[in-house]
């Protein structure tokens, strides 16, 4: 019987308590669940897995906890790497806006520099000795040249008059 072993009671105590009465068969000669319930109390597996639940939730909350702290170092990580990259933006775009002055400064120079190069100094076209001074070492200005295509005469040999196969061992190479 399962109800023995479910309420941890022998067979006979089962007997017995139906013969006095104090537990009840239904019409099918069966003993209800909630009949043994209201005699016996609550089965020995159903209180074991109460307490197993409360085990889980209790094992459930620590896993929580962990994964709440591990959750809360990533963020924090996150954060201060997200710092860091704000703080390298900052330095390149004042980089940037540096550079971008150097070059509209020396836009104004050359103008400047063409004025008095033009009343003191020799023209370059001239003399091809002198060579421009470049005062800015960072700045590099890159050179365009012009795609120049020179045409390559093609050497083109006149083709052999075609000869059949005898002719190749009679006749003379030509």
């Amino acid at each position: 019987m399962d109800a023995s072993k479910a309420f941890k009671k022998s067979r006979t105590t089962i007997y017995e308590d139906l013969k006095n009465g104090k537990l009840s068969r239904d019409n099918d000669g069966l003993i209800d669940l909630s009949e043994l319930i209201r005699v016996y109390g609550n089965p020995i597996s159903v209180q074991a897995s109460t307490r197993t639940e409360h085990a889980q939730k209790d094992v459930q909350v620590h896993v929580q906890t962990e994964v709440e702290n591990v959750l809360k170092d990533q963020i924090s990580l996150l954060k201060s790497q997200l710092d860091l990259a704000n703080q390298r933006e900052k330095s390149l775009m004042q980089h940037i806006e540096d550079l971008t002055h150097r070059i509209e400064f020396k836009g104004i120079l050359e103008p400047l520099k063409k004025e008095k190069t033009d009343q003191s100094e020799p023209d370059m076209t001239t003399d091809p000795r002198l060579e421009p001074e470049q005062k800015e070492e960072n700045l590099t200005i890159p050179v365009v040249a012009e795609n120049k295509r020179i045409p390559v005469p093609e050497h083109v040999e006149p083709e052999q008059p075609k000869r059949g196969w005898l002719s190749r061992f009679f006749l003379p190479n030509g």
